[in-house]
């Protein structure tokens, strides 16, 4: 478990609000994580929307990442651009981008994860993560 410490030199009119402008994660993900009892304010669990003054304490414990197993397979996928940050790809209708709920292969990530160099990891998951706003019956 990772434990980050911060001592506030400013004040905020919520908690969820301070430890989303000082790490890199969004304010949902903080409101998860003080949800679970992962974040304290002066040593004691807290709200979302407990204030923070300045010269407060704030830590945060961040759980062991979750690994997901996902394998890379050969699967032709149209690649429209790539550089080093980001591919753009024109997914194929019927095609699910993420393996779950029964679907352990054939996914956009398999593909992606054969033809590309790696994939970021998401939301305290080591899993290959994309973006995207389509689902599995739409091309484009």
């Amino acid at each position: 478990m990772d434990k980050r410490f911060f001592v506030a030199d400013a004040a905020f009119p919520r908690l969820d609000v301070c430890l989303a402008s000082l790490t890199e994660f969004t304010r949902s993900r903080i409101k998860k994580l003080i949800d679970e009892g992962m974040v304290h304010l002066n040593g004691k669990t807290a709200k979302p929307k407990d204030p923070v003054a300045v010269g407060d304490g704030v830590e945060l414990f961040l759980p062991e990442p979750e690994t997901i197993d996902v394998r890379p397979e050969n699967i032709p996928v149209d690649i429209v651009y790539e550089d080093e940050c980001l591919a753009v790809v024109n997914k194929p209708q019927g095609m699910t981008v993420h393996a779950g709920s029964g679907v352990n292969s054939g996914t956009l990530v398999n593909a992606l994860l054969y033809r590309l160099d790696s994939l970021s990891g998401i939301n305290g998951k080591i899993r290959p993560g994309i973006v995207h706003r389509i689902d599995k019956d739409t091309s484009g």
